[in-house]
This record gives structure tokens, sequence and C-alpha cells, in this order.
């Protein structure tokens, strides 16, 4: 090997190795800013999930092409609106939902059980505005979406969680 070539050879092994140890920074960092965000919620108020979806798109701003900041957003927004159904801000964060979502399905990294999971619980939301026009349309959706997310990943806690939910609250509903 030629000393050229060998500085090469160094040059590029060391600029790979310093871009490695700047994404995992990036991605610890972006972590622990999730983190902080969402350990405010320990008490979870209205007020507290609005402020945590507002530092959630933050941190999406700061790192546009994550996944996670975008799932959160979206949960969020629809644990503020399964919540208050009926606040002045839960048919734009629904709406905002509705796009964060078709922009996940457009990211190759993003997992598809949880984005069956947001689905089934954006339909979920719907269902809780409004039983009596929404139950029959959104339904059958929501069951389907759940039981996807559980086919794609049999370990979807929330998908879990927000399946027996449902289940529960429709039995609430029809009395059986």
């Amino acid at each position: 090997m030629t000393f050229q070539t060998f500085k090469r050879f160094v040059l590029m092994s060391v600029f790979f190795m310093t871009t490695s140890v700047v994404i995992y920074a990036q991605q610890s960092t972006m972590q622990g800013l999730i983190g902080q965000s969402l350990a405010k919620l320990q008490q979870p108020t209205s007020e507290s999930i609005l402020n945590c979806i507002a530092e959630m798109k933050r941190i999406d701003d700061m790192f546009p092409d994550s996944i996670q900041p975008k799932f959160q957003i979206a949960l969020q927004s629809l644990n503020y609106s399964v919540m208050n159904p009926h606040a002045p801000q839960t048919e734009n964060l629904l709406k905002e939902t509705e796009e964060t979502i078709a922009k996940m399905e457009n990211i190759k990294h993003a997992d598809p059980s949880d984005i069956c999971t947001l689905r089934g619980f954006l339909y979920m939301v719907r269902i809780v505005q409004n039983p009596e026009q929404n139950g029959q349309r959104y339904y059958l959706e929501v069951m389907q979406d759940y039981e996807k997310a559980l086919k794609l990943n049999p370990d979807n806690q929330l998908a879990k969680q927000l399946q027996q939910k449902f289940f529960e609250g429709m039995k609430q509903q029809t009395g059986k």
C-alpha cells in the first residue's frame, strides 16, 4: 500500500467512525429529550399533554427523519382527544394526527404495527366523540386495525391495551 492510499484509508475510516458516533449521539440526545418530555406526564392533565405535544413537535423539527417524535405527537394528541373529546383543540389535533400517521406511513423504517395501532386509536377517539354517528362507521376499522397491529407484532402492548379498552367500552355501551 502506498502512503497516499494508506492516508486515504485512514481518513475514510476516521470519517465513518466519527459519523457513526455523531449519529449515535443524535439518537441519544433525541431519546433524552423525549424522555424528559414524557416524564412531565406522570400526572397527566390537559395542559401537560398539550405542552408535551408542543415539545414533541420541537423535537420532531430537530430530528425530522426520526419516527419516534412523530409517534409521540400522534399518541399524545390521541390521549388528549380521548380525555377531552369535545374540547376546542381536539378537532385540530385529530386532523394533525391523521397527517402525522400519513407521514409515518411514508417513512421506510416506521413500524407498521405502530401505525395500525395509532390509526385504530384515531378511529376509537372518533367513536368516543360521537358514538351514535361514528360507532357503526368506525367500529369495524378499529377492530381491524388493532387485529392487524397484533398480527404484525404480537408483543405490541399498546395495541393490546387499546383493544381491551375498546372491547370494554363497547361492552358498556351495548350492555352485553
